[in-house]
């Protein structure tokens, strides 16, 4: 009925919710985006229902009940957990406003406060001022996770620290724990010595176990007007120039939608630029003048004779495109760029002096961190990774970071031409590093920065590979196909498209699919 309703537009005169649960419970939700995808106002009646399941209080067996009878009815396919991840898809598809589903924004919000707790309690990975961003721009003003957040509070620490946060979200008093709201009425304001001393030791211990800016603070530059910004682009754009090149962003924690850069740095020998992307295009925008910043930011990528260092440089651009419409062809415009991930693996553990032992009690190094101990000794110190990159003023920990993490580029890049056979890298690496051209790798979920995939930009070594030519189109009627019976659904769309589709029954092992294929 779905599918014939499909094919004739008939969405608009049926129930969308008689249509699609049952579609729903059958583990055919692609069918039933199919079956909303022309038609925005049945979009948003879809996604309000599910939301709607999605609440605390519901029971979602209330739903199945009447369903029960469905000859290919999977319970277990069908709870809280997929209908979030397919609303999410839904959303993020029709270009919907998150605003819709509240219940699934807040059940998302909760596993992201669960997650700053694990990463500040357990892992103890993220530091105090980080996790007191990202608690404040999560928790807001919804007094619902304000009170997840005053219990989560009470497991991990104690009533005090509880009272704290109750009172600089100021819930009220009649929404605590008895032993917060006791707490809350004694709480003055505490004298802050003990922090400055543990402060001062926690710098002096970053300062010798991770790397360092060779460079004085003086030469990092936060540009936030076009008039320093033309400034920076004078040295930047010179032939024969090394860039080292980064970005920041705000974490999503799987919220819907690419990152948008927050910062944009470019590091040279001598001086450092971090970018207030977002108050630059503002300012462009105001002055109708929005191409002006892209168009320098394209000219930086496409000049062969500037040599452009990266690690991962494809999440990059892919924010950066997210960020800016008018840059998303810059991945295919590229021109000298080195992307430093290609030589990660090659380096890791190739370079004795530097062993594992070195790193004490700290975490296990990985990505461009792993790199940078490798080749230059220390690793990064990553704990303002998981920083909110887009509140500002930011924090000093913040710059010195960010320029951290672009300026190593250009010491690793420095110490690899140098000597690139004691990292076992051909002797012949210069030439190796810029212009050759590799295979785009598979897309991956972007995690975080150091996990992002390369770009299709440049590998170290090895052959150069032929793109394969594409085979030639063939018409429906051409196609043959055997869907198993996972795929049903889209099997019988296939057959309405002319597809020549063989159904696999319920009881059939997905190995008949491969001996009915070589018939």
């Amino acid at each position: 009925a779905a599918i014939l309703s499909i094919k004739l537009k008939l969405q608009p005169d049926q129930d969308v919710e008689k249509m699609c649960i049952p579609l729903l419970l059958q583990d055919k939700a692609n069918l039933v985006e199919e079956y909303v995808a022309e038609y925005p106002e049945l979009q948003r009646k879809l996604l309000q229902t599910l939301d709607t399941w999605c609440e605390p209080s519901f029971n979602i067996r209330d739903i199945i009940r009447p369903y029960q009878g469905l000859s290919k009815y999977n319970p277990e396919k069908f709870n809280r957990r997929v209908l979030s991840k397919l609303i999410f898809r839904l959303l993020e598809r029709f270009n919907v406003d998150s605003a819709l589903c509240p219940n699934v924004i807040n059940q998302r919000h909760l596993r992201t406060l669960n997650y700053l707790f694990y990463k500040r309690f357990v892992e103890k990975t993220m530091t105090e001022e980080n996790w007191a961003d990202h608690i404040q721009s999560t928790v807001g003003e919804n007094r619902w996770l304000q009170a997840h957040l005053v219990q989560s509070l009470l497991r991990h620490c104690d009533a005090r620290g509880a009272a704290r946060w109750a009172q600089h979200c100021q819930v009220p008093p009649e929404m605590l724990p008895q032993a917060v709201a006791e707490e809350l009425q004694k709480l003055h304001i505490q004298d802050r010595v003990e922090e400055v001393t543990k402060a001062d030791n926690y710098e002096a211990s970053k300062k010798k176990d991770y790397y360092q800016l060779p460079i004085p603070r003086e030469n990092i530059h936060f540009l936030q007007t076009w008039e320093e910004t033309l400034q920076c682009w004078e040295k930047v754009l010179q032939a024969g120039q090394v860039v080292g090149v980064d970005m920041e962003w705000k974490p999503s924690f799987g919220m819907v939608g690419k990152p948008r850069v927050a910062l944009l740095q470019l590091a040279l020998k001598d001086e450092v630029f971090l970018l207030d992307l977002p108050r630059l295009l503002e300012q462009a925008e105001a002055e109708g003048e929005k191409e002006k910043l892209p168009h320098f930011i394209q000219m930086l990528y496409s000049d062969a004779a500037i040599t452009k260092l990266g690690y991962g440089m494809s999440g990059d651009l892919s924010s950066l495109a997210a960020t800016c419409s008018a840059l998303k062809d810059t991945e295919k415009q590229m021109l000298g760029v080195v992307d430093l991930l290609a030589v990660d693996k090659q380096v890791d553990g190739l370079s004795p002096e530097h062993s594992h032992e070195e790193r004490g009690v700290r975490q296990p190094e990985k990505g461009l961190s792993l790199l940078v101990q490798h080749v230059l000794g220390k690793p990064l110190d990553k704990t303002e990774q998981l920083s909110n990159w887009e509140k500002r003023p930011l924090r000093e920990e913040q710059i010195l970071y960010a320029a951290s993490d672009a300026y190593c580029l250009l010491e690793i890049y420095e110490r690899l031409c140098k000597d690139p056979e004691s990292f076992g890298l051909g002797s012949d690496l210069t030439e190796s590093l810029v212009g050759k051209q590799s295979k785009k790798p598979r897309a991956k979920k972007q995690l975080n920065k150091q996990e992002a995939p390369s770009p299709s930009g440049q590998e170290f070594q090895g052959p150069r590979t032929e793109p394969s030519r594409p085979p030639a189109p063939i018409s429906p009627q051409e196609f043959s196909v055997v869907c198993d019976n996972m795929l049903q659904g889209l099997g019988r769309y296939l057959r309405c498209l002319g597809v020549d589709v063989r159904l696999l029954d319920n009881e059939d092992d997905h190995r008949k699919a491969a001996e009915v294929s070589s018939q």
